[in-house]
């Protein structure tokens, strides 16, 4: 589907220009380097152009034309995906929906909002804290990353403890399909018996069967005067036993977990230590506290914790500011260590494992990765694990990727034995393909392909994204 001759491929350019605005139809590197690419730098973006529509015809009047003329297009949202799957390397034609971002409809009663694709993330949580409501859907690129993208991944960050998965609060949506169908998928009912719900399908999708262009969503009542804990604890075990004993006397809405090595980059930041001497790792712990009903248990917790050495230092937060700072320890992680252009794991595990799981794992990445520094933070509440290996300074990149994919197999072999998947929250995209079977067996995977051919027949939608 790339196109080699300049000649045909401006052509066919001017024919989307016919029905979307010539200025929304960019060809200039910085788009192309602006709009083909995530988070993700192991790949070089090379997409044929970048087009934004505005309206759903738009959308559709698009994918027909590509369907036509076999391009492929790449849809992309605020690109802030971790494993290449707005990625544009291969001539594609990036769709970004930033321009499709209005808020449609909000019904109080039904406590919804619909909105379309671009909405940026935090924008809808404004929009729900506005009128007395929340949108518990959250994590540290909720500044730029877009509702779309959000369902295309069943995104999850910080809160699913208690609130679960993007896929949890979509009642609705509306798609173009890769065969240009419009479908509108549940209209945002809460009970639906009526067959199969391929609005689960496209959740998750990562863009290969369709373009997700509106989304309608649940809302909930905000949380009553959340409290936040970050307690130091001294290995693992530990680490599981705070969860264990927290889980059950209080109702958690975040239980995070992060390394010393992991705060240091944060610190390195201008953040403060949460308390004097540092441990080998930390949890951070968010409750509802109305009227302080709860600070008693929360403290009664920590003394018993403590006595049996599970933990060996803490801080409660006394004030919303104090709060917000003491999430950034966790929250600004990601973006500390940028720089260092990590290579990332985003595992999923049953918490009973978890604990088997990070032994073998970390004496595995301690002897393959001797040279290199490891970190480890994640939402150990839900079994989400992140393992961060970070490429030297003097490490050419694409040797770095080649070690990192190598170590990788042995990895998820043992990520395969306790029964986890490759990608808990950041989808498969590029990055993770090759270690698909790790999760999906063929049989699976064969029914998936069947998926694929039902709604994009010609393969058009994002090619070579989660399989060939």
């Amino acid at each position: 589907m790339t196109l080699h001759d300049p000649n045909a491929s401006a052509a066919l350019l001017d024919g989307i220009r016919a029905f979307i605005n010539p200025a929304h139809v960019r060809t200039d590197a910085d788009s192309g380097l602006h709009y083909g690419r995530d988070w993700t730098r192991m790949y070089t973006p090379n997409p044929l152009a970048v087009v934004l529509p505005e309206t759903l015809d738009q959308v559709q009047q698009l994918v027909r034309y590509a369907n036509e003329h076999r391009l492929a297009l790449a849809p992309s949202g605020g690109r802030t995906g971790l494993s290449g799957g707005a990625v544009a390397c291969q001539g594609e034609i990036v769709v970004s929906m930033e321009r499709m971002n209005r808020i449609l409809d909000f019904d109080p009663t039904d406590r919804s909002v619909t909105c379309e694709a671009g909405v940026v993330t935090e924008v809808l949580q404004n929009f729900a804290c506005d009128r007395g409501l929340y949108y518990p859907v959250d994590f540290a690129s909720r500044g730029s990353s877009q509702i779309g993208g959000n369902v295309a991944t069943n995104a999850g960050g910080i809160k699913v403890i208690r609130y679960g998965l993007t896929r949890d609060w979509v009642t609705g949506l509306k798609v173009v399909t890769g065969r240009g169908d419009v479908l509108e998928l549940n209209r945002g009912l809460i009970k639906n018996a009526s067959g199969y719900d391929l609005r689960h399908l496209f959740i998750g999708s990562e863009g290969t069967l369709g373009i997700i262009v509106e989304a309608t969503l649940s809302l909930t009542r905000p949380l009553r005067e959340p409290v936040i804990m970050v307690l130091g604890v001294p290995d693992l075990d530990s680490l599981m036993s705070l969860y264990h004993i927290f889980r059950n006397k209080l109702e958690l809405s975040a239980f995070e977990f992060f390394s010393e090595l992991a705060l240091r980059h944060v610190l390195a930041k201008g953040l403060q230590r949460p308390f004097e001497a540092g441990t080998p790792y930390y949890a951070l712990i968010e409750f509802e506290n109305p009227d302080g009903i709860h600070t008693d248990t929360a403290l009664t917790l920590f003394e018993h914790c403590a006595d049996q050495g599970w933990l060996e230092d803490g801080v409660i937060s006394q004030s919303q500011a104090q709060a917000q700072e003491l999430w950034r320890l966790r929250e600004d992680i990601s973006e500390s260590i940028a720089p260092y252009q990590p290579y990332k794991n985003d595992i999923a595990l049953r918490i009973s494992k978890v604990p088997a799981f990070m032994s073998e794992a970390e004496a595995l990445l301690q002897r393959e990765y001797p040279d290199f520094e490891v970190l480890w933070y994640g939402h150990i509440g839900d079994g989400n694990l992140h393992i961060n290996i970070l490429k030297p300074a003097d490490l050419d990149t694409a040797a770095f990727a080649e070690k990192c994919g190598t170590v990788s197999e042995h990895l998820f072999t043992v990520l395969q034995r306790h029964g986890g998947s490759i990608s808990a929250e950041h989808g498969v995209g590029l990055l993770k393909k090759p270690y698909l079977h790790y999760t999906r067996d063929e049989v699976e995977i064969s029914y998936l392909r069947a998926i694929k051919q039902a709604f994009d027949p010609n393969g058009i939608m994002n090619p070579g994204k989660i399989f060939d």
